[in-house]
């Protein structure tokens, strides 16, 4: 669906300009999900293209980056320390995953137990949906991680019920409309 401002067959430098996501002026946030404080789930979530599955609309900084709608996707990045990622969860949508700086482990849970696999970049993985995933960066310093979701309502996550206990431990909630309170940080 065209953005009705701009009329597509004659867009200036300057209207182009503005949906583009400048990787050195990014915002994002550490705060955007019920595990953020969780020991190894430490995280600094940026969306470029919709909201993805945040749980913290609140905040200004995770507001998208390009201000165009998402219309079939949701066009996201992870950065993380070594020994950080998300915990278990899942969705009822699409997620694909590319780490683009350092290498990282996407792990499963099956009824034998976790399951993992590492990645290196530009390696790419499917994660079907409503499999309970996770990723973690295993490299060195700080990784990045391309994030891509089926959209343009991405849903909610679906946390293991082991993360939302632990997140409890430590005053930490998402209530019924999906969105975390308690946090230590507000962003």
């Amino acid at each position: 669906m065209p953005n009705s401002s701009i009329d597509p067959e004659n867009v200036s430098i300057a209207e182009m300009e503005r949906f583009i996501a400048r990787f050195a002026t990014l915002r994002g946030s550490e705060e955007a999900f019920v595990d953020s404080n969780l020991p190894g789930a430490r995280r600094f979530k940026i969306n470029l293209v919709g909201m993805g599955v945040v749980e913290r609309e609140d905040l200004p900084d995770l507001k998208p980056n390009i201000p165009l709608p998402a219309h079939g996707f949701n066009l996201g990045m992870i950065q993380a320390e070594h020994g950080n990622g998300a915990s278990l969860h899942a969705h009822t949508t699409e997620e694909v995953f590319m780490p683009l700086i350092g290498p990282w482990a996407v792990f499963w849970m099956t009824k034998e137990g976790e399951k993992e696999i590492v990645l290196q970049p530009f390696d790419c993985i499917h994660v079907p949906t409503g499999v309970y995933r996770g990723f973690r960066y295993v490299g060195e310093g700080r990784g990045t991680l391309l994030t891509l979701i089926g959209g343009p309502d991405a849903g909610k996550v679906t946390w293991e019920p082991g993360v939302l206990e632990k997140a409890a431990a430590i005053g930490v909630s998402r209530g019924a409309d999906g969105q975390v309170h308690g946090l230590a940080k507000a962003g």
